[in-house]
């Protein structure tokens, strides 16, 4: 298994999105959020979507996943959050090291 993972997340608007951010990186559950606008189109309930949603982009440790789903899940708006967890298969040695110390317990 690797050591790092990226996870993914939609949520429903900007203030939203950065309390997420801000919780999990305070409680060093994740070394970076990045926040990013995005239009999502999906199934939900018997209708098809289309709205503007913001992508949170999670970098933490394999280890520190579950929490960080457990915690993720418990801040979330939506019935069932996308909660995506991504492997990292190779990084700049640099920001890994970096990562491995912001994301540590």
């Amino acid at each position: 298994m690797t050591e790092f993972f990226v996870v993914l997340t939609t949520c429903p608007d900007e203030s939203t999105a950065a309390h997420i951010a801000r919780e999990l990186l305070e409680s060093r559950l994740a070394a970076c959020v990045t926040r990013q606008p995005v239009r999502s189109s999906y199934a939900w309930q018997g209708r098809i979507n289309d709205e503007p949603e913001v992508l949170l982009i999670i970098k933490t440790l394999a280890s520190r996943y579950a929490q960080l789903e457990q915690r993720l899940a418990s801040l979330h708006p939506y019935d069932v959050p996308e909660i995506i967890a991504l492997p990292v298969a190779a990084g700049s040695p640099a920001y890994l090291a970096w990562l491995s110390a912001e994301a540590a317990p």
